[in-house]
């Protein structure tokens, strides 16, 4: 005797299976939104919550009933943030404008070019990039000293133009384009700059954008150095003004009113990063991807 298959039976199955694999998956992803979130919240939370209360409580708690926005007033009057995000604007502007100069360049002459040693000279580049940041920095500094930079926008800009990350990451975009393209440009008379111009930058687009985020949002969020190679007031940046406001706490640390410029000064780069989050994600995949 035969046996018959209940279709509606494996059906059944089959969606009660995919219904139990959906609701394990947004579970777990809303665990991880939460924990993603969770500092965020509590940035904003300490940010509105007052001086005394904030130092009174011995256990921290996940609200508040009297919010003020007097730590936003104190972050402007304390210190002149208003003053140093300026400055950490001119610095950003700056630092990507030059950077993308020169990685175009490198990556170009990387990708098209043909000299002596090209590869050999790409492999001794790339491997600076398993030198940490933090070991440049004491030559740097007394470098930029030795010239007398410090305490001015060239030497806090300086040593920040260059990525070779950057230029890897350009490099392998600018090698998708076909050669077809460049052979004929260079047939119709057109020059490597003309062509760089013209055509690979358009077709690039997405991961100069890319790398343009991510620079300004470096440099943004930039400290170290900022905090090294300053100590005029005319060129701190937000870094600094942070820290003093850390500071100013009629003998302990002012968090609340450090939390609010910190909210302040997130606010610009969650907006960058929510409008370009598409092209972000678009550069990287173009820029990671042969064919």
């Amino acid at each position: 005797m035969e046996k018959t298959v209940d279709y509606q039976k494996i059906e059944k199955s089959a969606r009660t299976r995919r219904t139990c694999r959906n609701v394990i998956t947004y579970v777990l992803l809303t665990l991880w939104a939460v924990i993603v979130l969770f500092p965020f919240y509590w940035m904003f939370l300490t940010s509105v919550k007052s001086y005394g209360a904030y130092n009174s409580e011995y256990i921290p708690r996940f609200y508040t009933l009297s919010p003020t926005l007097q730590n936003y007033i104190d972050a402007f009057t304390t210190v002149p943030l208003g003053k140093y995000l300026v400055n950490t604007l001119i610095f950003a502007v700056a630092t990507t404008a030059i950077m993308l100069i020169v990685i175009v360049l490198a990556a170009f002459a990387f990708a098209r070019l043909d000299f002596k040693g090209k590869n050999i000279v790409f492999v001794i580049f790339l491997s600076l990039m398993m030198i940490p940041n933090e070991l440049v920095i004491i030559t740097n500094f007394v470098t930029v000293t030795n010239l007398d930079m410090r305490n001015t926008f060239t030497g806090l800009i300086l040593p920040s133009v260059t990525s070779v990350f950057y230029i890897y990451l350009l490099k392998e975009n600018f090698e998708q384009i076909p050669d077809g393209l460049y052979y004929a440009a260079k047939v119709d008379g057109t020059s490597d700059l003309k062509y760089l111009l013209k055509v690979m930058i358009p077709i690039s687009r997405p991961t100069l954008i890319t790398v343009t985020i991510l620079k300004v949002i470096e440099c943004w969020n930039s400290y170290v150095w900022p905090r090294l190679i300053t100590d005029d007031e005319n060129y701190y940046l937000v870094s600094n003004g942070i820290q003093e406001i850390r500071e100013n706490g009629f003998g302990r640390e002012n968090i609340p009113a450090m939390m609010a410029a910190v909210v302040v000064i997130s606010v610009p780069l969650i907006i960058l990063f929510l409008i370009f989050h598409k092209k972000i994600m678009e550069g990287v995949s173009r820029g990671g991807t042969k064919g």
